[in-house]
């Protein structure tokens, strides 16, 4: 049964997917015109997007859906956005994080990065920085990706090499 949800599973990849290709993105903003602003040109790139306004919201979507990014403001209504960034961390280690703020400070991008956030843009910003930014970070990580799975590929051979030679010295020794 699990080989067959396996070999499903390749053939959605094979086709290529445009649902499976598209990268989410979740943006937390208590400010509504950044917010969709920000979602429009996002969306426009191509990337499937969600809103918050509270760190909240953002909690609860992020443990329900997958999101290859999230786009975090540093001041929300119920939460500070480092104490989001850090549940956020817990809940998705993998999700890149990048920090807004319109309140800048050596101290806070610093903690912020060693939070976890991948990016510190401060307000205003422009559209073309944070895509790219975004873009960036996305470059990254399918690149440590890649070499993770090089890593099990040569694994997986070197396992079947070892086994075909064993299986070879037992059938020379009997």
């Amino acid at each position: 049964m699990a080989f067959l949800a396996f070999l499903a599973f390749l053939t959605i990849l094979q086709q290529g997917s445009d649902t499976i290709q598209k990268n989410t993105v979740l943006i937390v903003d208590d400010d509504l015109a950044i917010l969709e602003s920000a979602k429009d040109i996002i969306e426009s790139e191509g990337y499937a997007v969600q809103t918050a306004e509270t760190a909240r919201e953002a909690i609860r979507k992020a443990k329900s859906d997958w999101f290859d990014i999230a786009v975090l403001d540093i001041k929300l209504p119920d939460m500070e956005g480092t104490k989001l960034l850090e549940q956020l961390q817990e809940i998705k280690p993998r999700m890149i994080k990048i920090m807004l703020t319109g309140h800048a400070s050596l101290d806070n991008a610093i903690r912020c990065v060693n939070l976890g956030a991948k990016a510190y843009i401060v307000k205003p910003f422009s559209p073309a920085d944070l895509l790219q930014v975004m873009e960036e970070k996305l470059k990254e990580r399918r690149a440590a990706e890649r070499i993770d799975e090089d890593k099990v590929t040569d694994f997986i051979e070197e396992r079947l090499q070892k086994l075909e030679t064993l299986h070879s010295l037992e059938k020379g020794s009997k």
